[in-house]
């Protein structure tokens, strides 16, 4: 049996390297051209040109999304923008637009066509169709349930994709035109201003009906599938998809790392123990800084896995230091965030598994004693006792409740 992909996202070629280390099977990135999340850095065709060598060397796959749907005006050097995507060597693109799909395969490209979320596909017949177009692989829409996932699955028509973590669209996933008519930002040109974020003043007529120092929004809860996993691997799903080409590469790597300790597990033990799913899901929640729910895979979301009112995005601080070198006796830091000589400390790394650490000394580069770090991006020496690993993070020890 295939083992399942785990695909996740980067915005830039660290985060896409980062994800890679951490795990990740294969990633998929945005061009400079025909992709969505204009706002994410996106890759000139040099940088997916170096993320394929290091992708290749490491045994994974790179995916590029072409997903825009085009107008008129956007379709110029399309045809040369493809063929340059096949002389790189990426494994697949992604694609939502009929034409840009059917171009790529009058063309001969050797990569995969793979057919974009934002066709809200959510059955098997359209699975099917998309098969007879000459497709490889389709992404289900967010909208489909456990149940129907495993009818399509088991067709064993085209390999599958499935989200199973990241951001959630409050309207029917692609079809929303909120951003579009209230900023002349088109979320399916890649420029959606997450209008359904905002606050707003809910009125009945002139009556306001919301509270004002409460306002109303419609936000979801992102998407944490971790209780899902077991049975996409079991019904043949194809590969896990995390959102997230605007996160930090911290977040890749706690959630990737998080996804493929688990995925593994399962293939190890053939079943996964309630409480290594609870030690999962508390590692995961360690770089969320928004609340998760099932999303549709345990029916139709109810309001408890809507944000209506209060949002509760904050910036974490957990992550304090990245691992540069290790020597003999010391470990070389490049500081994120302020940390001192007593905070309670834990690494995690691409062969590192969460570990708790106690400093036991600190010096700058020239050997004085430190107490606090708190200059960002300043290299400082480190002492503990315990596992080191180069690209390794350090971050803050987060009590269990």
């Amino acid at each position: 049996m295939k083992k399942i992909e785990l695909l996740a996202p980067a915005g830039n070629l660290e985060k896409a390297k980062t994800a890679i280390l951490y795990g990740a099977d294969a990633v998929y990135i945005g061009g400079k051209s025909f992709s969505l999340r204009s706002r994410a850095s996106n890759f000139s065709l040099e940088e997916i040109g170096e993320l394929v060598e290091f992708a290749n060397a490491h045994s994974a796959h790179v995916h590029v999304t072409v997903n825009m749907l085009p107008h008129e005006s956007d379709l110029e050097g399309l045809e040369d923008y493809l063929l340059d995507l096949d002389r790189l060597g990426v494994h697949a693109i992604i694609v939502a637009s009929p034409s840009i799909m059917m171009t790529a395969k009058k063309l001969g490209c050797h990569f995969e066509v793979h057919v974009s979320t934002q066709h809200s596909s959510t059955n098997s017949n359209t699975v099917r169709f998309w098969k007879e177009q000459g497709m490889d692989r389709v992404v289900l829409a967010r909208e489909c349930q456990m149940d129907e996932i495993k009818k399509i699955a088991q067709a064993d028509i085209l390999p599958i994709e499935v989200f199973i973590h990241g951001g959630m669209c409050i309207s029917y996933s692609g079809r929303c035109v909120l951003s579009n008519h209230m900023t002349l930002r088109d979320a399916n040109r890649g420029g959606c201003a997450q209008s359904c974020r905002w606050k707003y003043h809910l009125m009945d007529g002139n009556t306001e009906v919301s509270n004002p120092d409460n306002l109303f929004s419609m936000s979801s809860k992102d998407l944490q599938a971790v209780n899902q996993i077991a049975s996409f691997i079991e019904w043949g799903v194809s590969s896990l998809k995390i959102e997230g080409r605007m996160k930090s590469a911290y977040y890749l790597a706690t959630v990737v790392s998080s996804y493929r300790h688990l995925i593994d597990l399962i293939y190890q033990q053939g079943y996964v123990s309630d409480q290594q799913l609870k030690d999962i899901q508390f590692e995961i929640a360690k770089a969320e800084n928004r609340q998760t729910g099932p999303g549709f895979y345990q029916g139709i979301p109810g309001y408890q896995v809507q944000l209506y009112q209060d949002h509760d995005e904050t910036v974490t601080q957990e992550y304090v230091a990245s691992v540069l070198a290790v020597d003999d006796d010391s470990v070389l830091l490049q500081v994120k965030n302020k940390f001192t000589l007593d905070d309670e400390l834990e690494i995690f790394g691409p062969h590192t598994l969460s570990t708790d650490i106690s400093l036991t000394g600190i010096t700058d580069e020239n050997d004085l004693p430190l107490v606090v770090c708190n200059k960002p991006m300043q290299k400082v020496k480190t002492y503990w006792q315990g596992p080191k690993e180069v690209g390794a993070m350090i971050r803050k020890r987060r009590k269990k409740i």
